[in-house]
């Protein structure tokens, strides 16, 4: 990607020349969903859609920011003396809060920074730009401070912003996928003890298509915090019979044994999920180990039908694209990703049907929404790096 655009608004805004530039991937969800906050197992890449930044250090205090997303704010400055949350900084808070937490935890920060970031993941999309721009800020901070920053570190403070600055009550999937990201590469989580390993995943003759159904995910956040609530309702009935720290602690046959303990239908299907899902993605990275793509395929099928019915996430647009994708000549398999309710799906499409499987799903989804999808031909990325 060239980036010289980037370098030119760096010096139209501050009248000179970054020193570096800076780049942090987004992050897709393979398979595994809603089961972060259930202490299960996720399996998510680093894409190499991102964010950059191109920076430059102060002599002073100050932090100046400017982002091409959002060239309408202008300049926001603020300072390392404050860095309490402020309404008016809009998306500079998530900055703010790495700065704060950096700070908390020991690390010197000397100076201010002159900053231009720039996005393009998709507003809206649940392919996670906020972490993106937390994990991009805490490889900037290492690299010009000279920090001793681990990727683990990075992920943590990460979460840290999002949960206790931002007040979003999200898992650790996000910003581990994108600080630990690995080229060629999937991240196997155990979201419960934060042990992880990178599952090889190349894709012969076969792409990741990232489908957005463009529909704003407004309902996801009230929804989320939903189901939340039911799964730990669910927990704490089974916690009564089972020697369990999570949801996903247990066997889908011991669920089936004790359906009658959760005597609620919503919460059973909530609770029948989770530790389903949680076995599906075992079985994803055997599949993956012995270059099985056809069954890789129809655990994602599998997935989708479950975030449908037992935990009902995916809404009129989600189904929509991936029965259109189901549909489509050389998908060995589609599902939704992220939150639910808008944002995006996956499908694995044979590279020989690309191109015609982007036209015959956007004019089913055309037809049926009332408006288009977009689509991107996902690569598997690295994580943070400073690239000049």
């Amino acid at each position: 990607m060239d980036l010289s655009f980037l370098q030119e608004k760096f010096i139209s805004v501050f009248g000179k020349s970054s020193e570096a530039t800076f780049f942090a991937p987004g992050r897709v969800n393979l398979i595994g969903e809603h089961i972060d906050y259930n202490g299960g197992l996720v399996f998510p890449c680093a894409i190499t859609l991102g964010t950059y930044g191109s920076v430059s250090k102060r002599s002073d205090k100050l932090f100046r920011v400017y982002s091409l997303n959002f060239e309408n704010l202008g300049i926001i400055q603020f300072s390392l003396d404050d860095l309490s949350y402020n309404t008016d900084h809009n998306w500079c808070n998530y900055l703010k809060g790495v700065l704060k937490y950096m700070l908390e935890a020991g690390h010197t920060l000397d100076t201010g920074l002159d900053l231009v970031v720039f996005g393009n993941i998709p507003n809206g999309s649940g392919l996670s730009s906020s972490a993106s721009l937390e994990i991009l800020m805490c490889k900037i901070c290492t690299d010009m401070y000279k920090l001793n920053l681990s990727g683990v570190e990075a992920a943590l403070l990460g979460k840290k912003v999002e949960n206790e600055y931002i007040g979003v009550n999200s898992g650790i999937m996000d910003q581990f996928a994108i600080a630990l990201g690995q080229e060629n590469h999937a991240l196997l989580l155990d979201c419960n003890t934060q042990k992880y390993e990178h599952i090889p995943f190349q894709l012969k003759g076969y792409s990741i298509i990232i489908m957005n159904t463009n529909k704003r995910r407004e309902l996801a956040d009230s929804k989320y915090n939903e189901r939340r609530g039911e799964c730990e309702s669910a927990l704490s009935k089974l916690k009564t019979v089972f020697n369990i720290e999570a949801l996903c602690d247990l066997k889908v046959e011991q669920l089936d044994e004790v359906s009658h303990i959760i005597n609620d239908a919503v919460e059973f299907k909530r609770a029948q999920h989770a530790i389903t899902e949680n076995t599906r993605v075992i079985a994803a990275t055997k599949a993956l180990a012995s270059n099985d793509l056809v069954t890789f395929g129809k655990l994602l099928n599998d997935s989708h039908r479950s975030l449908k019915d037992d935990y009902e996430v995916t809404g009129k647009e989600l189904d929509t694209l991936v029965a259109a994708a189901w549909n489509a000549e050389g998908v060995l398999g589609a599902r939704m990703t992220g939150a639910g309710f808008g944002g995006c799906a996956i499908a694995l499409v044979a590279d020989q049907n690309v191109d015609a499987f982007i036209e015959q799903v956007n004019v089913k989804y055309t037809k049926e929404i009332g408006y288009e999808a977009s689509f991107y031909i996902a690569s598997i990325g690295n994580g943070p790096t400073q690239i000049h």
